[in-house]
């Protein structure tokens, strides 16, 4: 039987991110979203309601959050539902949260509540798998490395340049 687990999410986070170490030296970081839906009821009122989401952020993702993000910055989280069990005094307890293997941090500068503002424009989308959006592996590097490849093309996606910005 097949399957398919993937989650797109945007919304905005509800705490500043803290970084910590595995022992191997990769970069973990949880972070909670809060994603807002606005609908009608069945009487046509407009409800909105906020869903609250932990997310886990790996490698250099979880650096970059922890560097550009900070309470109330809007980002675009792709990653995978992933349910964690344990106990706690005898007691079975179970919590579903989203594992990220892509993050684009939204908005613009000076906007989304960030630490040091926004990064340059072309390293706003991180991810931890190889070959989807940009590079960013786990295996961790400098702000400003290279990127990943862009869909299989073999080619490296080359950053825009202001007149290439069309607003």
């Amino acid at each position: 039987m097949a399957s398919f687990n993937k989650v797109i999410l945007m919304g905005n986070l509800t705490r500043d991110p803290e970084v910590r170490y595995t022992q191997g030296g990769t970069a973990v970081s949880e972070i909670g979203l809060a994603v807002n839906d606005k609908r009608k009821d069945a009487k046509g009122e407009w409800i909105e309601e906020t869903t609250f989401v932990d997310v886990t952020l790996w490698g250099r993702t979880a650096e970059i959050a922890g560097e550009y993000l900070g309470k109330g910055s809007s980002v675009l989280i792709e990653g995978r539902l992933k349910l964690d069990s344990w106990e706690k005094d005898g007691q079975k307890r179970s919590k579903l949260r989203v594992v990220a293997e892509n993050m684009r941090m939204l908005g613009g500068k000076g906007g989304g509540g960030g630490r040091g503002g926004s990064p340059p424009p072309d390293e706003s989308e991180y991810g931890e798998s190889s070959g989807s959006s940009y590079g960013g592996s786990s295996g961790g590097g400098s702000r400003g490395g290279s990127r990943g490849n862009q869909g299989g093309g073999g080619g490296s996606r080359q950053p825009a340049g202001e007149e290439d910005i069309p607003f």
